[in-house]
């Protein structure tokens, strides 16, 4: 994000319509995501747990945006109180929030600039879902994003984006969400599936994608609504870096899924339409952060490192034994990371900001502000994560039953499946009009 984004100014620039329509346009490209995340997962997992994997997404939706104007835009992007939250009493409820304001510095008005903020604010929960595949009782979840979001979320917004917020001032550079968004969304996975714990059959019984369409479907609108997520993120393209962003992004993603495919050949001798998604959101995930800081070039070996590296983290929850579902912990976390640290690399110091890597000159001076920036949201998230997921699961329970798990959890909590077979092929008037008897003697087509 910007730098000096979080207060009204009075002798704020004349509001450009150029800017305002390309910042709403941006704004349903994140929004798409949402939806196009709901795809991802729910084709991850099997048929039993469709609709649940699409409703954990889509509820964020409901939900996010009732707080977001109640308070949270207010506690993200307020006045500063102490480095750790924000708060302005205009801002709550957009009581106060004049139709013609600008934003502080900008050319947009403030009512955009909430509502692009509120589609991130959207996505991050409905990112831990995928962690939570197949287990978690609905009700339980939509109260775990009420407090998540409002605990995790929007402190963590205001440290990063915030003027004022103690990351901000540090001088870490987030560009559109490594910290806030990723790393943030996969430590909470991980706080919440160490106390959960693993689904019935982990490592026993085999938990393949149901639908790989589905899958592809879904990262393919997640790296188009990216752009909306990325370039949007510097609010306007007056000075071109919002559309180095966009190439970046680009760039980075194809970098990736090379990168990932590449590693899967060689480690096990295919190459997946999982794999090329999977490898392609971790990409996205790894520019997010980084690509208002590299160039090009700098892009396709952020996006390269992290698709090797992502490809390498999945692995880890069958060594280590804890039960991250669709690899929101290996690709988002694991992502997240790579790309926040990357820029104290590979930062050239002539897009987004003056501030130089290692391989540019500039010392270890922003990798150490970039640690500091992964290492305490990651320490914060997955603390405060587990123990809201304790919370819960000692109040009300965050599991369903056993029974109701191997079952499915689609007909338990939503009294529906994602796919009605019953009047598809092979019903009565399809048999009627068989032989009695198939033919052994002749050769069949297919």
């Amino acid at each position: 994000m910007p730098p000096g984004i979080t207060t009204l100014a009075a002798d704020a620039p004349t509001l450009s319509a150029a800017n305002t329509g390309f910042m709403l346009i941006c704004s349903a490209l994140v929004m798409i995501m949402t939806p196009a995340l709901a795809f991802f997962y729910g084709g991850m997992v099997r048929v039993k747990s469709t609709l649940n994997m699409l409703m954990m997404s889509f509820i964020s939706l409901g939900i996010v945006t009732i707080l977001w104007v109640l308070y949270g835009f207010s506690l993200a992007f307020g006045t500063d109180i102490g480095s750790f939250i924000g708060w302005s009493s205009d801002f709550a409820g957009f009581s106060g929030i004049g139709v013609t304001q600008l934003w502080d510095g900008y050319t947009i008005p403030v009512y955009v600039f909430a509502v692009f903020q509120l589609m991130f604010a959207i996505i991050t929960p409905a990112l831990i879902s995928g962690a939570l595949a197949d287990r978690v009782k609905f009700t339980s979840w939509a109260l775990f994003i009420t407090l998540w979001v409002t605990v995790v979320y929007f402190p963590v917004a205001h440290w990063v984006w915030g003027a004022g917020g103690w990351l901000y001032e540090l001088g870490v550079i987030d560009f559109a969400g490594g910290t806030a968004v990723h790393i943030n969304a996969g430590a909470a996975a991980l706080g919440v599936i160490l106390v959960i714990g693993k689904r019935v059959g982990f490592k026993k019984d085999p938990m393949r994608p149901h639908s790989l369409p589905l899958v592809m479907l879904g990262a393919g609108l997640l790296w188009f609504g990216w752009f909306g997520f990325n370039a949007g993120s510097w609010l306007g393209n007056d000075d071109g870096v919002g559309a180095v962003m966009f190439v970046n992004t680009q760039v980075a993603t194809a970098a990736a899924m090379l990168a990932w495919l590449g590693y899967e050949k060689l480690r096990h001798g295919s190459f997946t339409t999982l794999g090329a998604a999977s490898g392609a959101v971790a990409g996205l995930v790894a520019i997010t952060p980084s690509g208002g800081a590299v160039s090009p070039l700098g892009a396709i070996a952020v996006g390269a490192i992290a698709g090797v590296l992502c490809a390498m983290a999945v692995g880890l929850k069958y060594r280590f034994g804890y039960d991250d579902s669709l690899d929101v912990v290996g690709v988002h976390l694991v992502g997240g990371i790579a790309g926040s640290l990357l820029i104290g690399l590979f930062a050239t110091g002539g897009v987004q900001s003056d501030a130089k890597g290692l391989f540019y000159g500039g010392g270890l001076d922003q990798l150490g502000k970039q640690a500091v920036g992964v290492f305490a949201v990651l320490a914060y998230s997955l603390v405060v994560s587990a123990v809201l997921a304790l919370i819960l699961d000692k109040t009300i329970g965050m599991r369903v039953d056993e029974d109701d798990e191997v079952s499915g959890i689609d007909q338990v909590e939503h009294a529906e499946t994602a796919y009605d077979f019953s009047g598809a092929g092979g019903g009565s008037s399809a048999r009627s009009t068989a032989p009695a008897t198939a033919p052994t003697n002749k050769k069949v087509d297919a």
